[in-house]
């Protein structure tokens, strides 16, 4: 599923110093249903990948994870176990996706098209350096531009229609809200501003942070696409437009950042038990 991931950025304000609930639906599909359902649609690898976030954690508190040595690698393997953060899913979706939204869903993803789509941004979800869809992407990108190719819009409306800037941007600011309240009630930073502070220092940051996360989106969708052709991105974007597809992106990008905001309290939590070291 095209739930691009971004990083998350760091101010530095903001080192200086939930995800809105979504309703109960009737008739909510049957557990093994929406197993089948993450499957199909890619969002399981997209829920792993998760863990590739978990860096930028210390990052918030001025510190680089690898300041804990081999502990940090051992944390991030036991916060974000991949079968623990699957369950969280499926127990979040068990409620709130309909049989109508998922069958709808299921339908495009199972299509030819649509499994070389999960096929492509599954292997994309997991690179685990940032910098290499970056960087390839952002070339891509130039050489787009510089012949005037219409893909740069295609890209663009395909990355509207998914809803990921504005997700993100939400995501971004209520990950690092809940991380740094929950490193503060656990003591490992003393915060130099209440919530309410902290929230509008985040607000004052929006347009530099938005352009950032268009930029991102644009330079991954360049990367991770590269093998369709215009048409085919063409009848994706339309595939995400659709009302029912919008309403199935919204939920699982709530989904995946409330699950990475719970994954990063547990963090805070345990960083009190850890001290910066390097290993010998």
């Amino acid at each position: 599923m095209s739930l691009i991931r971004q990083a998350l950025m760091i101010p530095v304000a903001v080192v200086m110093l939930g995800v809105g609930a979504v309703a109960v639906q009737a008739e909510a599909p049957a557990r093994q249903d929406v197993e089948s359902f993450l499957e199909v649609t890619g969002f399981d690898v997209a829920l792993e990948s998760i863990r590739l976030s978990a860096d930028a954690a210390p990052q918030m508190l001025g510190l680089e994870a690898k300041d804990f040595g081999s502990e940090w690698q051992r944390l991030v393997g036991e916060v974000f176990e991949k079968e623990l953060m699957h369950n969280m899913a499926l127990n979040i979706l068990e409620n709130t996706l309909t049989d109508e939204l998922l069958t709808h869903a299921a339908d495009f993803y199972a299509s030819d098209l649509g499994q070389r789509l999960v096929q492509a941004e599954n292997s994309s979800h997991l690179i685990e350096e940032d910098g290499v869809k970056s960087e390839s992407g952002g070339q891509i990108v130039e050489g787009l531009k510089g012949i005037n190719s219409p893909r740069v819009a295609i890209l663009e409306r395909l990355n509207a229609a998914s809803g990921s800037e504005d997700s993100s941007l939400r995501s971004i600011q209520e990950v690092q809200i809940r991380f740094l309240m929950a490193a503060a009630w656990a003591g490992v930073v003393e915060l130099q501003m209440d919530e309410p502070d902290l929230r509008e220092a985040m607000r004052s940051q929006e347009a530099d942070i938005r352009s950032n996360l268009r930029q991102s989106a644009l330079e991954g969708a360049a990367y991770t696409y590269q093998a369709f052709s215009d048409a085919e991105m063409e009848d994706y974007a339309a595939a995400l437009e659709h009302p029912k597809m919008k309403k199935v992106y919204e939920l699982m990008n709530a989904v995946q950042y409330e699950v990475m905001a719970d994954r990063f309290e547990v963090v805070a939590g345990r960083l009190r038990e850890m001290q910066p070291s390097q290993d010998l």
